[in-house]
């Protein structure tokens, strides 16, 4: 904490979590921690008075979230949480297409990512300092480890964002690697990290999810969709480009907050959901970067573990209100 805010020029840090939030001066906080913590963590700051943004994902379990958003409305808090996929033009432009029968009836859509070296091979993990040495085992390992919790969340919200809530899903998942290497130590895995699911969208609509160690077939956090008339796959419809505002530009710079210096920054994404908690605050902006979307996202991955465990399709019990 010392050598980030010397680095950044911050002018307060803390030892303890419990510091930072009796601190009269704070105002919100961002939980970016490792996802297994986002509960307790998130709990504590809405009982000091804390507005929260989450970074993803909210929680691991639809309970957890359900507390959440409950004691915060009691008590006047704001909930924040990151990804917030439908603040992307691109996304709004493909819902209204679909909504318009661009191409016709829906028949399936796809969304997924996979983890691959991309924890071990971080800037940060590569280093020699406390700023560039972060140990990344936390992502291999219960609770909050994985892809689907990590990564396969952006096009889940995404593809939810578009299509609406889903109702039900179907999922077979386990580790797939046991043991991954980080600056020369193995690391035993116990989080699956190899996960497929069917996601039901009612009215004969289904879709394919994945979060895996290895392979994909769509755009990260981009699903693709095909319909009887055509498909879209990322930001094309049918091989030819789709029409929004800023369309060629990078995504990040579209985003309503990320203006000049910010245009640059890493996770550019992240600081967007932050500024819609600020607004959220301050003007009772809405946001789709909202706790219900994020609780029916957690309820698809939680939902899919657990029908891998029993071998039974699971009705899910969430819903959000699209935005778009």
């Amino acid at each position: 904490a010392k050598a980030a805010a010397e680095k950044f020029d911050i002018p307060h840090h803390y030892e303890s979590y419990e510091e930072l939030l009796s601190d009269d001066t704070v105002d919100a906080v961002t939980i970016a921690s490792p996802i297994g913590l986002h509960y307790d963590q998130g709990i504590q700051a809405v009982r000091a008075g804390k507005h929260i943004h989450f970074n993803k994902t909210m929680t691991t379990t639809v309970d957890e979230a359900d507390r959440l958003i409950n004691e915060a409305e009691a008590r006047g808090v704001k909930l924040v949480s990151s990804p917030g996929q439908m603040l992307r033009p691109h996304n709004q432009a493909i819902r209204k297409l679909i909504q318009d029968g661009a191409i016709g009836k829906i028949s399936w859509a796809t969304t997924g990512a996979a983890f691959g070296t991309y924890h071990e091979k971080e800037r940060v993990r590569t280093g020699t300092d406390v700023l560039s040495n972060v140990d990344p085992s936390w992502y291999y390992r219960k609770p909050g480890g994985g892809p689907l919790y990590d990564m396969t969340v952006y096009g889940l919200h995404s593809l939810t964002g578009v299509l609406g809530p889903a109702k039900r899903v179907t999922a077979m998942s386990g580790v797939g690697l046991c043991e991954r290497e980080f600056n020369g130590k193995m690391v035993p895995c116990d989080m699956d990290d190899n996960t497929l699911i069917l996601v039901d969208f009612g009215n004969v609509l289904f879709a394919f999810v994945y979060g895996t160690f290895a392979g994909s077939i769509s755009e990260f956090g981009s699903p693709s969709y095909f319909g009887e008339k055509g498909s879209i796959t990322g930001t094309k419809m049918n091989g030819q480009p789709i029409e929004f505002p800023g369309a060629g530009q990078d995504s990040n710079s579209l985003l309503p907050h990320v203006k000049g210096q910010h245009q640059g920054m890493e996770e550019a994404h992240v600081w967007e959901d932050i500024m819609q908690l600020v607004d959220l605050v301050l003007d009772g902006t809405p946001t789709p970067s909202n706790a219900e979307h994020a609780r029916h996202v957690i309820d698809i991955i939680e939902s899919a573990y657990r029908s891998s465990d029993t071998g039974q399709a699971q009705d899910l019990r969430t819903t959000f209100e699209p935005m778009f």
